[in-house]
């Protein structure tokens, strides 16, 4: 099969403009990634066929996270009483758990510590009726906008688990490039932001990242496709 029979995720396009040029993302299917799972051997088993001179190589925090042990089932998770009072003030989102279940307000309290977590709510709090929104997560830091809880639309078993931000994604990308050859960048993308959290090469833009990820073309429910590759055209 040929890189360009690939298909997009469905309402997504493969083309997108960056700045005057066209580029492809072709999400690479792969299966479930489980922890322990070597990441280089998962690329270069479902996308080193594809790849060529100049290729990115995108990939989701999440398959990093579970590669790296990081996604924890529910039931191991035993709730705090503060996690369930923090949980009253939480912005639930439509488009991700986010810090809006009990389990995954208690992994961010273990991230960053109880004192930190109350010192983002009150900030939260004070800015909230300003209409600002996304304090908490900037004064909690830690990755914490990356934890995400289970929902029905996860591939199981990953729907009964709750999920931190990869440990040290910058050396992720470039301990990725150190064995597949190609740059590698880590994003949190959903439908309502993109972080950039790790990339293997300084050069790569956080704002070309952004743009050319800006409708997320990746698809981690029944689409299955953790890993984007990127090439200009």
């Amino acid at each position: 099969m040929e890189i360009e029979n690939i298909q997009p995720n469905p309402g997504k396009n493969i083309k997108i403009e960056v700045d005057g040029q066209t580029y492809a993302r072709y999400p690479i299917k792969t299966k479930v990634v489980n922890p322990g799972d070597n990441l280089a051997q998962v690329i270069k088993e479902y996308a080193g066929q594809y790849l060529k001179q100049g290729d990115l190589i995108f990939l989701s925090e999440k398959m990093v996270s579970i590669s790296q042990g990081r996604a924890i089932p529910i039931k191991d998770i035993k709730v705090s009483r503060l996690a369930n009072f923090l949980l009253k003030f939480v912005y639930k989102s439509p488009f991700g758990v986010g810090i809006g279940s009990p389990w995954t307000m208690e992994l961010a309290i273990r991230e960053t510590g109880a004192a930190r977590i109350l010192l983002a709510a009150f900030a939260s709090a004070i800015t909230k009726p300003l209409g600002i929104r996304g304090v908490f997560y900037k004064v909690a830091g830690h990755g914490i906008n990356a934890i995400d809880g289970p929902a029905p639309y996860v591939i199981p078993p990953y729907n009964q688990y709750a999920k931190l931000p990869p440990l040290d994604p910058q050396k992720a990308t470039e301990d990725l490039k150190k064995q597949i050859g190609y740059d590698a960048v880590i994003l949190d993308a959903n439908d309502i932001g993109i972080v950039v959290m790790g990339k293997s090469n300084k050069e790569i833009s956080d704002d070309f990242c952004k743009k050319v990820f800006k409708d997320n073309p990746l698809g981690q429910t029944s689409e299955q496709t953790p890993v984007c590759v990127v090439r200009k055209i």
